[in-house]
């Protein structure tokens, strides 16, 4: 194998051989076929998904939006091409050109999956491969969408978070200050105010692409397949990853959805230490990532961008409306759409939310703060988590809580990272009061609640962080919420005269029965990430139990289909409903 020279040294790692009864197994599900030399096996960004082992001659991989000629390696006999975006179903990031007449074996990529699955020999060696590749990808930006926009604007930042939540490598250029934007802007022929756009490898130009543009345009959101799901879960973050593991993994047919991306609340974290089994700690973007790969490496479906805009329920299923038309039928439903954090109660604040407001902090947020002073507004762990974060790229950072204990709300280790971290400033007692800028924010106003003294701090950026709102403006009015939105399960269902069954709901069942909820959007749940991890898994035994169930006791219990038929209210209804809860 003969490597380009800006690989990394672990490049051979990723890039293993099989032996030969490794080889001889995936022979029985495999095609030979011969390519000439020139030849493309694979391009990049290609929707006919296949995987390739070589038998004879030598296969390069190459970068397509690379300027350099030579490959980022050759493979030889018993190597392999592919990565991690085969399980999800997505355009891989590089080609595969034969770089000499060659033999190689071609296996499809729903076999591929059933060899990972089904034989864990041959799948453990290419999922460790396709692993340390993403790796590789990331590091080097291989395949690298770019990104022109400016730092100020609201749509750079939805984009760039998108990409980053996908795992999709991108490159921002960020308009004021990059070096080389003239000649960009002049080789695209765009001028400044038509930015952001994104360019993909073959230089196709989206100007201010929707989420679900840039998706259809990369190729990864998924057509929803027309069929009957045993489970559909509603957010891939931690509770939903979680119950995509382990329904797959048990046999259930499931469809995971979520509006922008894997990873939910969490996935603003930038390290999460306490999180068993990773010393080092992790990113929320790459534990989500994690998952993901385990969910669809048993077959989970993820589609991504996908809002649930209604919910039906009738005669034993239940029809969830996407706001793209299409419809879901399924015999249950995980409602693990999480929580956002609270606004501030401001005026102009939905003037700076992205655009020097966010609610994230993370390698997206982090270049906006080098060297400045910022705000870190909240006193639980994930305020905590982005102070020590921006704390090495921001030359102070100044966190804000209302009380005066730090630890009330946080983990002791936070705490003491912060006590130790020298350019972070804790203010007590302390609310912002005002928000300050043009098109961006340039200064906020610091109120001690105590003493009623304000001051103006110079600062480009506030990560808000505090208290959450749960995703439940679609959920339907048969869905039993208590006053700010949250989720009634179990006990609290059972306690509420609301359910219809002569059986007891099971510990996380809504009001209609076989639709479940778990993680942050459940009243009464903990909000941690192990927790929603724990309920998500949980929730899976339960629809087990409620699928065993009598079907025909089940339906002769309920109430009529004119009864039981839930027409989703507007966005607008529900959001009108919630509003105050997301200002207080």
């Amino acid at each position: 194998m003969k490597s380009h020279p800006i690989a990394f040294s672990n490049i051979e790692a990723a890039c293993p051989k099989l032996d030969d009864a490794q080889i001889q197994e995936l022979a029985r599900v495999a095609k030979c076929k011969e390519f000439h030399a020139g030849e493309t096996l694979l391009a990049a960004g290609e929707r006919e998904l296949r995987f390739f082992v070589i038998k004879e001659g030598e296969v390069a991989i190459v970068d397509p939006v690379s300027e350099k000629k030579e490959p980022v390696t050759v493979l030889g006999p018993g190597q392999f091409t592919g990565d991690v975006e085969l399980l999800a179903g997505r355009p891989s990031a590089v080609s595969a050109i034969a770089q000499s007449d060659c033999e190689v074996y071609e296996v499809s990529a729903d076999d591929l999956k059933r060899v990972l699955s089904d034989l864990p020999r041959i799948g453990d060696t290419l999922l460790r491969a396709f692993l340390m590749r993403r790796q590789l990808i990331e590091e080097f930006g291989l395949g690298a969408l770019r990104v022109i926009g400016s730092r100020y604007s609201k749509d750079t930042h939805r984009i760039c978070e998108f990409l980053a939540k996908n795992k999709i490598p991108f490159n921002w250029l960020d308009l004021e200050s990059d070096p080389q934007m003239e000649a960009l802007l002049a080789r695209f022929k765009i001028t400044a105010d038509q930015t952001p756009v994104v360019v993909c490898g073959n230089d196709k130009l989206l100007r201010n692409p929707s989420n679900a543009e840039l998706a259809d345009c990369l190729g990864i959101r998924k057509p929803i397949e027309q069929t009957t799901y045993d489970l559909v879960i509603i957010g891939a973050g931690p509770a939903g990853l979680a119950a995509a593991v382990y329904g797959a993994s048990e046999g259930l047919k499931t469809l995971l959805l979520d509006r922008v991306g894997p990873g939910g609340q969490a996935g603003t974290s930038s390290k999460i230490e306490n999180y068993m089994g990773f010393p080092e700690g992790l990113s929320g973007i790459d534990l989500a990532d994690r998952a993901v790969i385990q969910a669809e490496k048993f077959g989970t479906i993820l589609s991504t961008p996908a809002e649930v805009a209604g919910l039906e329920s009738e005669s034993g299923y239940h029809k969830l409306r996407m706001d793209s038309g299409e419809e879901v039928l399924t015999k249950c439903v995980l409602i693990a759409s999480g929580a956002y954090y609270r606004k501030l109660n401001l005026p102009n604040f939905d003037k700076f939310e992205g655009a020097g407001v966010y609610h994230a902090a993370t390698a997206v947020e982090a270049p906006l703060c080098r060297q400045a002073q910022v705000v870190v507004v909240g006193g639980g762990n994930s305020a905590g988590q982005a102070a020590v974060f921006l704390s090495e790229q921001a030359s102070k950072v100044l966190l804000v809580i209302r009380g005066d204990k730090l630890g009330k709300n946080m983990s002791y280790y936070l705490v003491r990272r912060i006590e130790q971290t020298p350019n972070i400033e804790v203010h007590r007692n302390t609310e912002v009061t005002g928000l300050h800028g043009d098109k961006s924010l340039a200064a906020v106003d610091l109120t001690n609640n105590k003493t009623h003294e304000t001051e103006t701090i110079g600062c480009p950026a506030v990560f808000v962080f505090i208290g959450a709102v749960p995703h439940t403006t679609w959920v339907p009015p048969t869905i039993r919420l208590d006053d700010k939105g949250f989720v009634e399960t179990g006990q609290q269902v059972a306690e509420s005269g609301a359910w219809s069954l002569q059986r007891q709901p099971y510990m996380l069942e809504t009001t209609v029965p076989g639709i479940f909820a778990a993680g942050d959007v459940r009243l009464g749940s903990i909000k941690r990430v192990a927790s929603a991890v724990g309920e998500g898994s949980m929730a899976v035994q339960f629809v087990h139990q409620f699928l065993a169930g009598s079907q025909k006791q089940m339906t002769s219990q309920q109430p009529s289909a004119s009864e039981r038929k839930t027409e989703i209210s507007t966005y607008e209804d529900r959001e009108h409903q919630h509003r105050e809860v997301a200002i207080r």
